[in-house]
């Protein structure tokens, strides 16, 4: 707490220019569609995962990832860390993949970080660990030229042991991210996260400028009300997944009112990227892809002309 107030108040008397002009690139950054399009879209690595594990044919190498979506149609991408787990401090390989993307006009727009621990374990031991462990995942968002890392908001005990626990670590791991320039967001995925009452209640105790959440349509409960709880966290939203599994005879998504939930997106002022993140096994990974694709592109297109 000490070292935070020390750093405010020489911010404020030293740098004030160039906080400002940190939270102008923050927002730049998160909104960053500058057109009369009300959203763009983006490609989620995980929507490719079977082919990057090699489970299908054909093969897909991390590398070859933002060509992947290239060849899509698509301009934006947000990666997995599983994906490259032993190089997030490999600067020649992370350069690798920030020249692929530009050779190919792609935006690098956030990494999605899992099994790096839990930031609200209940050992504070443990939970310094986790939060020290996505020190690199910062660090490697930043190379590449990201706004965000996406992070888990697990834990164990009850309601609000949870929520003080998390609160914890996502403010240390808030603080350290905000000195290079990049947004930690909490997607519901899982357990407490998924109960977005919960889940905004943490980010009014973090309190930090620099994180959010990342509402997913899907990864809620059966029992949920997936419009309610979407519109509940956008308020606080730096990126958007589009989560889908399978689509009619029409091309509409079957599970979730994809119409429905781009209106809840855009109501809330958001117009930053959506990113496509198919699920689904009827279609191949490409074919869901392209599927979701155009269903975001017939939704923007209607909102665009009326």
């Amino acid at each position: 707490m000490e070292r935070r107030k020390f750093l405010t108040l020489t911010a404020g008397i030293i740098g004030g220019l160039c906080l400002n002009k940190r939270k102008l690139l923050s927002v730049e950054r998160v909104n960053a569609n500058k057109t009369k399009e009300p959203f763009k879209i983006s490609l989620a690595q995980w929507s490719l995962h079977k082919r990057l594990f090699g489970r299908v044919e054909p093969k897909l190498d991390n590398l070859e990832f933002a060509k992947t979506a290239k060849e899509f149609g698509i301009n934006a991408v947000e990666y997995v860390n599983q994906f490259f787990k032993d190089r997030a401090k490999d600067t020649e390989y992370l350069a690798e993949m920030k020249k692929r993307a530009e050779d190919n006009g792609v935006k690098s727009l956030l990494i999605m970080c899992d099994g790096e621990g839990n930031l609200g374990d209940p050992d504070a031991n443990e939970r310094t660990k986790a939060v020290q462990n996505h020190y690199k995942w910062v660090e490697a968002a930043n190379f590449l030229g990201c706004h965000s890392i996406r992070v888990n908001a697990y834990s164990k005990g009850s309601y609000e042991q949870q929520m003080e626990l998390a609160v914890d670590g996502l403010s240390r791991l808030s603080e350290f991210a905000a000195n290079h320039d990049i947004n930690v967001i909490v997607e519901n995925h899982g357990g407490l996260s998924s109960d977005p009452t919960w889940t905004t209640a943490v980010i009014k105790k973090v309190n930090h400028s620099n994180f959010g959440l990342l509402p997913d349509f899907g990864n809620f409960p059966e029992t949920a009300d997936r419009y309610e709880a979407v519109k509940m966290m956008m308020p606080y939203a730096k990126a958007v997944s589009a989560k889908s599994y399978d689509f009619d005879e029409q091309g509409d998504e079957t599970k979730i009112d994809y119409y429905r939930m781009m209106d809840i997106v855009l109501s809330a002022g958001y117009h930053g990227y959506v990113g496509i993140e198919y699920e689904g096994s009827r279609l191949s990974e490409d074919e869901g892809i392209l599927a979701t694709k155009r269903l975001l592109e017939k939704i923007r297109q209607k909102l665009a002309t009326t």
